[in-house]
């Protein structure tokens, strides 16, 4: 269906009748002053392509008309892809990341491995939502700004390396990084997903002074620690077992969620992870009915080719006509 823009544009189409009735041509012995007394301009005949050229100026004016008038074409109604949720993402990459007790496809892979291809998946389900991504270790670091790109986000994550946030765990300041960010924008579904293997040794916030200002911002925080309870490591006497996620803090973990109306998950391997993934998935579902848009196309460069046209050939005639009479 074709619709104007800015219809009210069409007011100015007796504008050049107006500027013609008003300022009307001077006679030729007042618009060119001659030398001699003696000199009298004669009057020509019309040559019979003007009426033509006038028709010609005339619709070409119209044409002008139309393209400042912006038609488009409005397309059928679509639903819209977007769903009004931001969602930040907070990547532990601490030193103790590397460590080696999860198993993803049948084989050893790291922790941060297993984050890496398990969030990925997580991230492309998350289509039309905005994501952003925070990596935390000594400092907390924002790496992509909430976009709907979720490609850029997913590239980060796969190009982020441990250690390159520094060795140490800063939970609060993550958790503040994101909150800030959140806050920000006017949507009212902001969610936070934290994932860590540890317990927050540095940083200048406190996790639960964060999880207050989260709850302030109407921001909820799902959280997840991720780290095998039970692994085999060599010794003088063999091998032992050990826990290699004795660090964890489990209650501070739950607490940060409980409070900001999240809810905590633990992944003692990669399919738990993936449980875990697949939980906050369901918890914050995508809008089944979304606003719908109806597309719209400019269709404004046909009538202004159109005017072109008309006046170069309003202006053709008259050219040939002087240099006619230039060879004369």
């Amino acid at each position: 269906m074709p619709v104007f823009t800015w219809p009210w544009v069409a007011l100015l189409l007796p504008l050049p009748w107006l500027v013609r009735r008003w300022f009307r041509p001077a006679a030729p012995g007042q618009a060119l002053h001659l030398p001699h007394a003696g000199l009298q301009l004669s009057a020509t005949d019309a040559a019979p392509a003007s009426v033509l050229r006038q028709w010609l100026l005339a619709i070409a004016w119209l044409c002008l008309l139309l393209a400042a008038m912006r038609p488009q074409w409005v397309g059928p109604p679509q639903s819209q892809q977007r769903s009004g949720r931001s969602m930040m993402l907070a990547v532990d990459l601490s030193g103790s990341m590397r460590t080696d007790d999860m198993r993803l496809a049948g084989r050893q892979v790291s922790r941060f491995g297993a984050v890496e291809a398990i969030a990925s998946d997580f991230i492309t389900r998350r289509s039309g939502d905005e994501l952003g991504l925070v990596l935390f270790g000594s400092r907390a670091f924002l790496v992509t700004p909430l976009t709907y790109d979720l490609t850029a986000v997913s590239a980060q994550l796969q190009g982020a390396a441990v250690g390159l946030a520094g060795t140490e765990t800063a939970i609060g300041d993550a958790i503040a990084v994101s909150v800030k960010r959140l806050a920000a924008l006017p949507q009212q579904a902001r969610v936070l997903v934290l994932l860590t293997d540890g317990v927050n040794n540095a940083g200048s916030i406190a996790p639960v002074d964060a999880a207050k200002a989260a709850k302030a911002a109407g921001v909820r925080i799902y959280t997840i620690g991720i780290g095998a309870d039970r692994m085999t490591v060599p010794d003088f006497f063999g091998s032992r077992t050990i826990n290699p996620s004795a660090d964890l803090d489990v209650g501070m973990l739950t607490s940060i969620a409980e409070q900001s109306g999240g809810r905590f998950f633990r992944a003692t391997d990669s399919a738990q992870l993936a449980d875990a993934y697949r939980a906050i998935d369901a918890l914050e579902p995508m809008p089944q009915r979304a606003p719908a848009l109806r597309p719209r196309h400019e269709l404004f460069r046909w009538p202004l080719l159109a005017a072109a046209l008309l006046l170069a050939l309003a202006a053709w005639p008259r050219r040939r006509g002087t240099m006619m009479e230039q060879r004369a």
